[in-house]
């Protein structure tokens, strides 16, 4: 199962994965990716309810920026190698 999400996820994390210079990883940062994730999500999904409740087609933004970065979050956090990890935190 983790091999067919890492092939659909892997223009996502192709971008982290690449590299073949030293990297800082420590567990505590897939730890804390993965609760970012989980807040921009619980975020993102707030501000549909905004969006979806005033009706106004700007409102949509919001909910798109952080949608979009609690996925990458989620799919780093929990697919992505240690390298991966080390490049979301700007460790290398």
């Amino acid at each position: 199962m983790k091999d067919t999400l890492r092939a659909l996820f892997s223009p996502i994390l192709s971008r982290f994965e690449a590299g073949d210079e030293p990297y800082n990883y420590q567990p505590s940062h897939r730890t804390i990716l993965k609760a970012v994730g989980a807040l921009f999500l619980l975020l993102s999904l707030v501000c549909l309810h905004g969006a979806r409740v005033t009706g106004q087609p700007g409102a949509w933004l919001p909910f798109v920026i952080f949608f979009a970065a609690a996925l990458v979050c989620g799919v780093v956090g929990l697919l992505g190698n240690d390298r991966a990890v080390a490049k979301i935190w700007g460790n290398r």
